[in-house]
């Protein structure tokens, strides 16, 4: 699975970079079969930091999130929150119609 992250208006640090692509790592728990993960974070705003992700599943499956906060990990915690509630419906959905 490759996590690719962007930044819009600025720059993150090589750390905050680690950070965030190692919180989006742990999706893959949930629901394994995850082929990309594409973060965009718009810095433009300082007081209203918007991250926005794509995350791509096998079978052309894409479940999206965008969150805007004032600091930069509460967005992203709060995206992942968003993805992994996604990814459970979407997980009990498919293991439903399997029975």
């Amino acid at each position: 699975m490759q996590v690719s992250i962007s930044a819009r208006h600025g720059q993150l640090s090589e750390a905050s970079r680690e950070k965030i692509g190692a919180k989006f790592e742990k999706l893959t728990r949930i629901f394994e079969r995850l082929t990309a993960i594409t973060v965009a974070i718009d810095l433009e705003n300082k007081d209203a930091l918007v991250v926005e992700v794509l995350v791509s599943a096998e079978h052309k499956h894409d479940f999206v999130a965008r969150e805007q906060a004032e600091e930069l990990m509460v967005a992203v915690d709060a995206a992942v929150h968003k993805l992994e509630q996604q990814l459970r419906k979407y997980k009990e959905k498919v293991q439903d119609h399997h029975r």
